[in-house]
C-alpha cells in the first residue's frame, strides 16, 4: 500500500543526490582551486616564453616612459631658465644670445644696391671705399648663384654681387667686414687686414688659407660659407630650435650657459664664432670685459644695430 500520508512540517527535507547538482558550478569551484604556480608548471614552454616576453616588454615600456618623462621635465625646466635669461639680457643689454639676428634680415640678398653700399662706405671714410680688386667668375652651384668676375671691381660691387649671388644681406657682410678687420672704417689697412677681410679660414695671426686669402675670396667665400652652414646645420653643434650649452671663452674654465637658438642665422653665427659674450662683456658695451670675455657675436650685434637698426626685427 502506498504511503498517502501528508508530510508534516517538521519532517526533514529531501536532499537530491550529488549527481543531480549543477555541474557548471562544480567545475568553477574546481577551477578556483588551481593556483598560479600550478598553472605555471602546467604551461608549455611557448606559453611560458610568451608570458615572460609580455612582462619584460611591459616593464621596459614603463621604464622608458618614466625616463622620458623625467628627461622632458628636466629639459623643459632648463629651457624655461634659458629663455628667462635670454629675455633679461635682451631687455638689459639689447642682446639676445638665442636670437642675434633674424633669418629675414640675414638672408635678404637684395638688402642694398651697389650705389647704396658705395654711399655707405664713402660716409664711413675708410680706404676700402676707393679700393678695387680683380675678381674671378664663380659658377652657380647648390649654395650660390653665378658670380661674373671682372677686372678692377670696386669693393662695393664685390659686396653687392656676393650678397645677391648667395642670398646673404649686404648689411650682414658689411657688419662682418667691420667686426673682423675694421675695414669699413680703417683709413690705412695693412695687407693682413685685406687678406683676411672676413676672418674666413684665417686664424688671428699672419696665416691664411691661400684658397680664401684676399678681399674677393674672403667676401664671396664668407657669403657662400654661410649658405653651406645652413645646408649642413646638422653636422654642427649649433642648430636652430635646440637648447645648447655655449662657451663664454675657448678656456672651458670660464664656463658656459644654455642658449635656446631660435633661428638658422643665429646658429650659423655660432658655427662661425662659437662663443657668447659673458655679462662682463655685455656690461662693457663696446669696451673690454674681463679675462673670460669674448666679443665676436656681441660686436656683430652692436655694429649692426648702430648702422642698420635692430637686427632682431
Amino acid at each position: 500500500m502506498s504511503d498517502t500520508r501528508r508530510k508534516k512540517s517538521g519532517d526533514a527535507p529531501v536532499h537530491k543526490p550529488a549527481s543531480n547538482r549543477n555541474p557548471v558550478s562544480n567545475a568553477r569551484k574546481r577551477r578556483k582551486k588551481v593556483t598560479l604556480s600550478q598553472r605555471w608548471r602546467r604551461a608549455s614552454f611557448a606559453t611560458r616564453f610568451k608570458i615572460i616576453s609580455i612582462g619584460t616588454i611591459t616593464t621596459i615600456c614603463v621604464i622608458a616612459l618614466v625616463t622620458g618623462l623625467v628627461y622632458f621635465l628636466r629639459w623643459y625646466n632648463d629651457l624655461q631658465a634659458a629663455e628667462a635669461r635670454q629675455l633679461e639680457l635682451s631687455q638689459q643689454y639689447n642682446f639676445d644670445p638665442g636670437n642675434i639676428i633674424s633669418d629675414g634680415q640675414f638672408f635678404n640678398g637684395n638688402a642694398m644696391s651697389e650705389a647704396e653700399i658705395q654711399s655707405f662706405l664713402d660716409s664711413k671714410g675708410g680706404a676700402i671705399a676707393t679700393m678695387r680688386f680683380d675678381t674671378t667668375t664663380q659658377k652657380a652651384d647648390e649654395l650660390c648663384g653665378e658670380y661674373k668676375g671682372a677686372k678692377q671691381e670696386r669693393a662695393a660691387a664685390i659686396i653687392e654681387k656676393s650678397g645677391r649671388a648667395c642670398k646673404v644681406s649686404q648689411k650682414v657682410l658689411l657688419t662682418v667686414l667691420q667686426k673682423e678687420q675694421h675695414l669699413v672704417t680703417a683709413t690705412e689697412p695693412n695687407d693682413f687686414q685685406l687678406k683676411s677681410a672676413m676672418g674666413l679660414s684665417c686664424p688671428d695671426d699672419d696665416s691664411c688659407d691661400p684658397q680664401y686669402a684676399g678681399f674677393f675670396r674672403q667676401m664671396f667665400g664668407a657669403a657662400k660659407r654661410y649658405q653651406y652652414y645652413v645646408r649642413h646645420e646638422g653636422d654642427y653643434a649649433y642648430q636652430s630650435g635646440k637648447l645648447t650649452p655655449i662657451l663664454y671663452n675657448p678656456d672651458k674654465n670660464c664656463g658656459s650657459a644654455d642658449v635656446y637658438i631660435r633661428n638658422k642665422a643665429t646658429a650659423l653665427l655660432y658655427i662661425y664664432t662659437p662663443y657668447q659674450p659673458n655679462k662682463a662683456a655685455l656690461e662693457a658695451g663696446d669696451g673690454e670685459g674681463d679675462a673670460c670675455s669674448t666679443y665676436g657675436n656681441r660686436n656683430f650685434s652692436n655694429i649692426y644695430n648702430y648702422w642698420f637698426g635692430n637686427p632682431r626685427n
